[in-house]
Parts: C-alpha cells; structure tokens; sequence
C-alpha cells in the first residue's frame, strides 16, 4: 500500500492539540494564490479546496488542480490539495491521477446504507493510491445535507459509520449551515464534545463561515480538527474589489483591483489560521 499523505497525520496532530488545520475553498486562481501566502504569514499548514461547483466553473479539474498543485508545491509550509464535496466518483478517479492529497467524498444526499456502501467504495480506492478521504452524513434531501438548518450527527451513528467506511476524517453536522453571510450561527459544543470522544477519527466543522471568532475557537477547544471556510473569504475578496472599483470606476486593468482582492483574503487566512491554531 502507498504510504499516504500528510492530511490525516496533521490533522491526528490538530487534535491531540486542541487545535485545528484551516480548510479554505479555491474559486479562482488568485484564492489558491492568496490561501498559501496566507499560511505562508502565519507559518501553519493550510488545506486548498476544490469543489464541484469549481471544477464547473472552471470547466474541467484539471487547470485548477495542477495550478494549485504548483502553488502548494511551492510553498514554505505545508499546503494540502484537498477535492471538496464531491459526488462523481469519476472526478475523484481523476483528481488521483492529478495526485490530490485527499478528497471529501460527499454521499450525505443518500439513504444511509447506500451512503456507507459508496464511502466504504471510495475509501478503498482512495487508499489504495494513499489518498485520505474525508466524509459526511446527512439527511436525504437536505439541500446543505448534512448541514441543512436543524440537522445534528448522532455520535452513535456517526461512530458506526467510520467503522464501516474506514474513513480518515468526518464531517459533522452541530449546528452551521453553507454560504452564510452573516457570522450569527452557534455551535452545540456539548454535541462537538460528544463527537469527539465517540468518533476515532477527527472531526471536520463545514459551513464555518456563519461563525463568530468566538464560535470558531469553542468549536475547535470542544473537539474540531479541520475547519472549511468559504463564504467568509469570498466575501472579503468582493468587497476589496468593489471598493476599488467604486473609487476608480475608469480601470480596466483587472491586475489592479483583482490584486486587492487576493491581498484581503491572505491576510484573513493567516489571522484565521492563528486563530484556529489557539
């Protein structure tokens, strides 16, 4: 068996710490840009994720995952590729062959027993390339999944299923939601706790944009390992954007506002990298 990478060794070390790793979405080359200069800052390792949606947008995985490949490469600290909320095990079959360190196999949409079955399924061919795998449960039908407002993971069941499934990471679902644009959810950290004593592989907290810094940090001290925030970033990227354009509605050269942009969101992965960090 290929000896895997790094992703399930920090974030084993992100748990016996009380800490957590950043996991940040990649839209556009410049976030992948800006998320490693950020951890670059901060000097902490960092997770690049691509979704679905950004390989849709992008037309196809390939140019942004070898880009954001050479990036990580580049690097001075370490910087995971990691395939984000994948459905298509086809696209996880060629982000293998791109050499991606670790996907987020997402069957939450599914019955149960055919959710464990498929995850069981993509871990074993995962692991055999030395590919970790992260994955989720949820409720069928829920557009967030498992994050859809008012779903929570059963400890007892969630136990089971990495059991089953062999995974090396799950995403839990204690009380956030995707894309919020506001920082107003809560965290059941009581449940976060119950989680972690009862899963033996570490937690992940998706739809962390809708948190607090506080909600952050008591999230991370009460058990999470590996932290997914997108929205939070995108918004700051828009808003550096708009301000310069809204000042200097004469540019045309988008090097020039586009830049602010991916300033903006490297600072704010650094500062939240230090946060997580504790």
């Amino acid at each position: 068996m290929i000896t895997r990478p790094d992703l399930p060794r920090l974030l084993a070390a992100a748990r016996s710490r009380g800490s957590a790793v950043g996991a940040f979405n990649v839209i556009m080359l410049e976030h992948a840009e800006a998320i490693a200069e950020g951890a670059e800052q901060a000097g902490l390792p960092v997770v690049l994720q691509i979704s679905e949606n950004c390989v849709r947008y992008h037309g196809g995985l390939a140019p942004i995952t070898v880009a954001s490949r050479e990036i990580a490469r580049r690097a001075s600290v370490d910087v995971l590729v990691h395939l984000d909320h994948i459905e298509d095990p086809s696209l996880i079959r060629e982000g293998i062959a791109l050499g991606v360190d670790s996907v987020m196999y997402d069957g939450s949409r599914l019955p149960y027993a055919e959710n464990l079955r498929t995850t069981r399924e993509i871990a074993d061919l995962c692991h055999s390339a030395g590919v970790a795998v992260e994955a989720e449960l949820g409720e069928v039908g829920g557009k967030d999944g498992v994050h859809a407002p008012g779903a929570r993971t059963d400890p007892a069941e969630a136990a089971d299923f990495v059991s089953a499934t062999g995974v090396d990471a799950l995403a839990v679902a204690v009380g956030t939601s995707h894309a919020m644009v506001e920082r107003t959810a809560q965290v059941d950290r009581s449940l976060v706790t119950r989680l972690r004593d009862a899963v033996p592989v570490p937690l992940v907290l998706h739809g962390s944009s809708g948190l607090s810094d506080e909600e952050l940090s008591g999230a991370v001290a009460s058990g999470m390992a590996k932290v997914n925030i997108s929205t939070h970033l995108n918004g700051l990227f828009t808003r550096a954007v708009r301000q310069f354009l809204a000042e200097q509605p004469e540019a045309v050269d988008p090097r020039k506002y586009v830049r602010l942009g991916r300033s903006a969101v490297a600072s704010e992965t650094a500062r939240l990298l230090r946060l997580l960090a504790g």
